[in-house]
């Protein structure tokens, strides 16, 4: 595991996974750009939740709800009202801090999150916790800052045209209720799920994507009978779990499970548990599973004044389910899994840097290479040929050696070497990333061998 978020940085840049978002003009703070390699594997990460948690489980459905929204839903949400992070300023050099997170650096194991802004500024003021940039104990006292980015729509710039861009993909769910649920005839309990793009105005983003302005959700909202027995935050706890360990391949050590106190609840929760991982910079949310009870209906059938219960066909009551929410975010996850997979090993010649990705999830499954230029055109026409059931590189630049380690720093977990006896005996070598254990096979067997190793 990598050990330095700037070595890390560097490495993902270098190979073409994350860039700074515009970079040519100076940058834009806490702005990032996935090259070709981040891409992909965003991309496959996105179809492993979407196949776990929606396609595979047979009581999900998928939506893709718009980013702006009317701005009662923020309203009757409680985002207007409720939506803000605690801002403080030192006096002296003019920086600011989200107040709960100063403290937090100071204390890691310390919950900040059930202070009020009194207690906050009482809690800074007695442990003495001085401006992180200038050393000085000296702070303006705390005030709201609003988290939501405001936008006007239409030709008319007032407070009648605006509207907000959606901090979360929740809401686009709650209000496609009834929609989804008459559509397709579900009946309780069933989830609908949705990724896509959510955006906050953080006081202070940063340690690399971990907290952005603009990033995406992966989220699922769990609708269920209150009256139902079955313990289904556990459930989802559980199905959480086993996707991080069993599909994604973390170490149990790597993360931990946190229970929220009373104190420290969302105005819509009941009960929270979240998923920390050990980040680089430290412990960190990483997966949130939240019950939500049936505040989100409830909120939103008042405020829109349409009926958003649910008919039990067997009763004929009307119910106003009860949700659990799995939320994650799509950066965070792969912050996670480029931490858990980076690696320098010491090897006879010197050392090797690795990202041991899974192999679902590595930007391309395999690299096909010629040993020497008279191979070139042989191992391209087996890369176009093998493009066609597989994700495939093709790399002739550089001695052999430069080669496997390029494939290596980028994940790929398999590389085919077209050599000087693939002529006589009609066989390929197939190296593997993590052990760098070779074998040869024979061509005419090897896109079934392929296919043992990736489906």
């Amino acid at each position: 595991m990598v050990t330095s978020m700037e070595k890390l940085i560097n490495h993902l840049k270098t190979q073409g996974f994350i860039f700074q978002g515009s970079e040519i003009y100076g940058g834009l703070a806490n702005s990032w750009d996935y090259g070709p390699l981040g891409a992909e594997l965003k991309q496959k990460v996105k179809d492993l939740w979407w196949n776990y948690f929606i396609r595979k489980n047979h009581y999900n459905l998928g939506l893709d709800s718009s980013i702006i929204m009317n701005t009662e839903v923020w309203k009757n949400s409680g985002h207007l009202g409720n939506f803000n992070d605690p801002l403080i300023d030192c006096k002296k050099c003019k920086s600011r801090f989200r107040a709960d997170k100063i403290i937090e650096e100071k204390f890691p194991d310390f919950n900040s999150g059930k202070l009020t802004n009194a207690q906050l500024e009482d809690f800074i003021n007695k442990n003495k916790i001085i401006c992180p940039k200038c050393g000085s104990l000296d702070y303006t006292s705390i005030r709201n800052f609003e988290l939501m980015f405001k936008t006007n729509q239409g030709v008319i710039q007032d407070d009648s045209s605006a509207v907000y861009l959606r901090p979360e993909t929740a809401q686009g769910i709650f209000i496609n209720f009834k929609n989804v649920q008459r559509s397709l005839r579900k009946k309780l309990p069933f989830g609908i799920g949705q990724i896509g793009k959510s955006f906050r105005n953080e006081i202070t983003p940063g340690n690399f994507i971990f907290r952005t302005r603009e990033f995406e959700q992966m989220e699922l909202e769990f609708f269920f009978d209150p009256d139902d027995k079955f313990d289904w935050f556990n459930y989802w706890i559980e199905e959480v779990e086993n996707f991080l360990t069993k599909v994604l391949g973390f170490k149990s050590e790597s993360y931990s499970k946190r229970v929220h106190e009373k104190e420290e609840l969302a105005h819509y929760s009941k009960a929270t548990t979240d998923f920390e991982y050990n980040f680089i910079f430290g412990r960190g949310e990483l997966w949130g599973v939240a019950h939500r009870g049936d505040f989100d209906l409830k909120s939103h059938s008042e405020g829109s004044k349409h009926d958003l219960t649910y008919l039990d066909p067997l009763t004929n009551k009307k119910i106003t389910p009860n949700v659990i929410e799995p939320s994650v975010g799509l950066e965070r996850l792969i912050l996670a899994i480029l931490t858990e997979s980076y690696c320098e090993e010491d090897i006879e010649n010197g050392t090797r840097t690795v990202l041991k990705l899974p192999k679902k999830i590595a930007p391309f499954q395999l690299c096909v290479l010629p040993l020497q230029k008279q191979q070139n055109d042989q191992a391209f026409n087996l890369y176009t040929e093998l493009l066609k059931d597989f994700d495939v590189i093709y790399d002739e630049t550089g001695n052999i050696g430069k080669r496997y380690r390029r494939q290596d720093a980028i994940g790929t977990p398999l590389c085919v070497t077209i050599d000087f006896e693939t002529e006589n005996d009609n066989c390929v070598t197939i190296r593997e990333r993590d052990s760098m254990n070779q074998k040869r096979v024979n061509l005419s067997d090897l896109k079934e061998n392929l296919k043992k190793e990736f489906f």
